[in-house]
């Protein structure tokens, strides 16, 4: 009997163990297999590609180059003196500072920085030695198309592709992704385990950001503000191109500016602060678009039909506040006060507004607080709280004088009082896209805050700079059939609470066509020491080229209903192309023109012509006439 429960204990015991065997052998095998090679794996890195950032284009700003890099498993080779006399001439470096690293005692040891983003040309002499024990791993570096261009914004990553600056530090998650790897199967030691073939772990690349930047406006923009900084030898230059519509950011810029694949190489202050959105100052005669706006939403002015007396300043409380102009404008109107930026004027334009009003329209134009451009670093600037609010603070700040604010503030503000009077929150990135399947992850839209004004107060508004840029201190930025409206703005430095002697930041924002606004463009040069510290002899010009310059990429068509710059003393005198098309060579000999005219072609009937007619040319210019035979 006892003979029988010892034979069925051993049947039982043995059908226990076969079924042990096939749940283990095959409904187990995969999770068991895999937990295994969880305990033998050893990762040598392979990094994914981190997330490519464009223009609104498709443009690549910011890509990935491959830069390989070493790694070295020290239970596969024991020969660590040796690997060091092969690789340190190859790595340049010495034999001593590589040993040390290769006698680590590490399962796997990454041979940085000697062995870090090594060139492909590096890599391949090196796999040519075939060392055991030494692994080349897959990995990338930033690489920047443009160079410099945008690097203030953009940011930089460091040696192990995290973003330490810029949209790279903010947008480090997205664009990161997930590595991928070599899995090596090995034994405690770090032997490689017989008949395991090594396997891949598959990671994910980052996402794609797609930036509202048009490159092409950046250039321009760049090239302008690197040509100021030497021309003025300025401390800084600040650009930023917007869209008013939509409120997209079309070109933005600091100087000085740096490369970001050197970055070590510049004051942490330049790679830290993008100006446009960092830098706070007094705005000057940029803000009385502002104190006009308010005046006329308010109907608190008529600009062509009542006039003003300016004695070259305002008394206010005591304190005498003086215009640029010294002596004064005298009587002008209100329209010719705005082309004037005189300081008496917007004083009185305050006064009629109120300073509980222009208070509340100064915030509603979004001063005092961030603009919500999703950009690092976005400053507040500084207004006047109500209970320090006097009648002279309340004058200073109705000509741009006495407070603090960004130079993104003052382009939101302006778009809004010229495309009708909206409110747009400014932005930089367009699209986020999967970067493996081109999925679009998010998008952002314009979106309006608020109606500041009328859309009506708006029209006059534009008509008002439009004229600042015909007939007063914007001249500089007058260019034919583009109809730009603007204001110039200079503005002493302050420091500690005080002036600084001789020392301005001279500003101009323009936009055109001023009767429908497509860019808004706005430049500061800060402390120009070469050539007179007027906003409208430094930035103006610079702010008219750069929309000559960018017109065909925003979609302005040329207008005729501009408002003609009259001449005054000094300007280069120029006239307006007659259309000579259709007309005979014989017809055109016998007329008088103040220009010369080159013929091209043979025959008698002209069928075109450069400049094309109603364009303005030099004086004693020369105009192509191109002819046909009949």
């Amino acid at each position: 009997m006892r003979l029988k429960i010892v034979v069925l204990i051993f049947f039982c015991l043995g059908a226990m163990l076969i079924g042990k065997l096939i749940v283990v052998q095959f409904i187990q095998h995969d999770f068991l297999t895999k937990k295994a090679e969880e305990n033998w794996d050893r990762e040598v890195p392979m990094k994914s590609l981190r997330g490519n950032i464009t223009d609104r284009n498709g443009k690549l700003l910011v890509g990935n180059k491959l830069a390989p890099t070493l790694y070295f498993m020290p239970a596969q080779n024991k020969e660590p003196d040796k690997v060091a006399e092969q690789l340190a001439p190859i790595l340049g470096t010495s034999k001593e500072a590589l040993e040390k690293k290769l006698n680590k005692k590490d399962f796997i040891v990454k041979l940085a920085p000697e062995g870090k983003n090594i060139s492909n040309e590096v890599a391949e002499a090196i796999q040519k030695l075939q060392i055991p024990g030494v692994y080349t791993g897959l990995d990338y570096m930033r690489d920047y198309p443009y160079g410099v261009l945008l690097s203030r914004l953009l940011g930089f990553t460091g040696s192990d592709m995290q973003g330490l600056a810029g949209l790279e530090y903010q947008y480090n998650d997205l664009l990161l992704g997930k590595e991928s790897a070599i899995r090596l199967f090995t034994d405690a030691k770090g032997a490689n385990l017989p008949h395991v073939e090594d396997g891949w772990k598959k990671g994910q690349d980052g996402a794609t950001l797609e930036l509202t930047v048009d490159v092409g406006v950046q250039k321009v923009v760049e090239r302008e503000l690197a040509q100021a900084m030497k021309k003025y030898n300025a401390d800084q230059a600040i650009g930023v191109a917007m869209n008013p519509n939509t409120g997209e950011i079309l070109g933005l810029a600091s100087f000085p500016t740096y490369n970001p694949a050197e970055y070590l190489k510049v004051d942490q202050s330049i790679y830290n602060r993008n100006l446009p959105v960092w830098m706070t100052y007094e705005p000057g005669s940029t803000f009385k678009i502002i104190t006009l706006s308010a005046a006329l939403n308010e109907n608190a002015v008529n600009l062509e039909n009542e006039s003003f007396f300016d004695p070259g300043y305002a008394n206010v409380e005591g304190a005498k506040l003086r215009c640029w102009k010294r002596s004064g404008h005298g009587s002008e109107t209100f329209l010719q006060v705005v082309e004037n930026s005189c300081n008496p004027g917007f004083i009185e334009l305050g006064r009629r507004v109120g300073p509980t009003k222009l208070q509340k329209y100064i915030r509603d134009f979004g001063f005092g607080q961030v603009t919500g451009s999703n950009m690092a670093g976005e400053s507040t600037g500084i207004l006047f709280s109500p209970k320090n609010y006097g009648p002279v603070e309340h004058a200073t700040t109705s000509f741009g004088q006495g407070i603090s604010v960004t130079p993104i503030q003052q382009v939101q503000a302006v778009a809004a009082a010229v495309n009708g009077g909206k409110l747009m929150t400014p932005y930089i990135v367009k699209r986020i896209v999967n970067g493996e399947n081109g999925e679009v992850l998010k998008t952002y839209e314009p979106t309006k805050k608020n109606q500041v004004i009328r859309k009506e107060t708006s029209a006059k508004v534009r008509a008002a700079l439009e004229s600042v840029v015909a007939n007063g201190s914007g001249r500089g930025a007058y260019r034919d059939q583009l109809r730009i409206g603007g204001k110039t703005g200079t503005a002493q430095k302050a420091e500690n609470g005080r002036y600084k002697d001789g020392e301005y930041i001279v500003s101009f924002v323009g936009f055109a066509p001023a009767d429908d606004p497509e860019v808004v463009v706005y430049v500061a040069i800060d402390n120009p020491k070469q050539g007179p510290q007027f906003g409208g002899v430094i930035a103006a010009p610079i702010v008219g080229q750069i929309i000559e310059d960018i017109h065909p990429i925003v979609g302005i068509k040329n207008r005729k209903k501009q408002i003609e710059k009259p001449y005054r003393w000094g300007d280069v005198e120029k006239v307006r192309v007659p259309d000579l098309v259709g007309q005979s060579k014989k017809e055109i000999t016998g007329m008088l023109y103040p220009f010369r005219i080159e013929w091209h072609g043979e025959g008698e009937k002209i069928v075109s012509q450069l400049p094309e007619a109603d364009a303005q040319i030099v004086k004693d210019g020369t105009i192509h006439v191109y002819l046909e035979k009949e």
